[in-house]
């Protein structure tokens, strides 16, 4: 069995929050497109943020289904920051003009994220099923420089622009972002549907970290980040992570609409609920977590000598193709 982390911190650093599933958008890869589930009221939403901060959990971030549907998430972040949270979101940027800019920089948000996947703009309307959302998407990252607030941009590493992954970076640069999330592919809800359209073989996912890494290395104008362990071997990773392996259960953990925790948002296993249950009993006892700090090498994993720095790779991957926490990740190509 693999070591567990070294450290147990005593809360996550970041919650990742669904505040709703609903969303505008229908995209081909959605985790979340086809959730259904019970929204809090505003109240109730303030009563999770005085635990988080209780707990000293550093960061919030929003996504979804897109926050912005939400009326009161300005309302929500504010509160967040008034208790001392650093507040960031994720959109599809369809809901932010320079309006909705405005606001989210009066609510404290400390960063914004936009989701584009192609620099094309007729690709990444297909991608995201919604005609025109490549304008969109690009209005917002200038409605964000207009105010003042700090960007980032999200795109999803799928076969529609993983050659094409540069003129990403370029139109980053364009539009004043400070940092590209290139987000693996997870293979969870309308992903695991779509998977064989959409998603790289593992000799594919290689070459495309062999090259995003090296263009990493030679970037000092713009933050690149990944958020995939399965490249933990490869010659450019960063090798002092905080935590090896997945960082979710570890990191980070997800709120669903309802209160619900789950490891990730990919991981559909519910821990516990963060209204109704003790929050350190669920973060140090809870069996899912545990298990996915602990995970044993199975398959080609065993014997595997890049197993005790990816740990398997994405446990959520592995989770959506097998059922197995301690599968191996589908994408290694080892």
């Amino acid at each position: 069995m693999a070591d567990a982390i070294t450290e147990q911190f005593s809360a996550p650093l970041t919650f990742n929050w669904t505040l709703s599933y609903r969303c505008n958008f229908s995209c081909s890869h959605c985790y979340s497109r086809d959730e259904v589930g019970e929204e809090l009221p505003t109240s109730d939403l303030k009563r999770i943020i005085d635990i988080l901060a209780g707990k000293q959990v550093p960061f919030i971030n929003f996504g979804g289904g897109e926050p912005l549907i939400r009326p009161d998430l300005f309302e929500i972040a504010a509160y967040a920051t008034e208790k001392g949270l650093n507040v960031s979101m994720n959109s599809n940027g369809w809901l932010l003009d320079l309006a909705a800019a405005q606001k989210l920089k009066a609510s404290g948000f400390k960063s914004v994220g936009v989701s584009i996947d192609s620099a094309e703009a007729a690709l990444h309307d297909d991608f995201r099923c919604m005609p025109g959302s490549y304008v969109k998407a690009v209005a917002a990252l200038d409605a964000l420089r207009a105010v003042g607030l700090r960007s980032t941009m999200s795109s999803v590493i799928s076969r529609i622009n993983y050659r094409h992954f540069r003129e990403l970076l370029q139109l980053a640069r364009e539009h004043g972002v400070h940092q590209v999330y290139l987000h693996n592919f997870k293979c969870s809800g309308r992903g695991f549907k779509n998977r064989e359209e959409l998603d790289l073989s593992p000799q594919e996912w290689k070459d495309f970290y062999v090259e995003a890494l090296a263009v990493k290395a030679a970037t000092s104008d713009l933050s690149i980040s990944f958020d995939d362990p399965v490249i933990s071997s490869l010659p450019g990773y960063e090798a002092n992570p905080l935590v090896k392996g997945s960082s979710c259960g570890k990191l980070s953990l997800h709120l669903r609409p309802d209160g619900d925790i789950t490891p990730c948002g990919f991981i559909p296993l519910v821990v516990g609920n963060i209204l109704r249950e003790d929050f350190d009993k669920m973060w140090y006892d809870s069996p899912i977590l545990n298990a996915m700090r602990s995970k044993e090498a199975k398959g080609k994993c065993s014997g595997c000598g890049a197993f005790a720095d990816c740990l398997g790779g994405c446990t959520a991957r592995a989770f959506a193709t097998t059922g197995d926490f301690c599968e191996p990740d589908p994408h290694c190509w080892k």
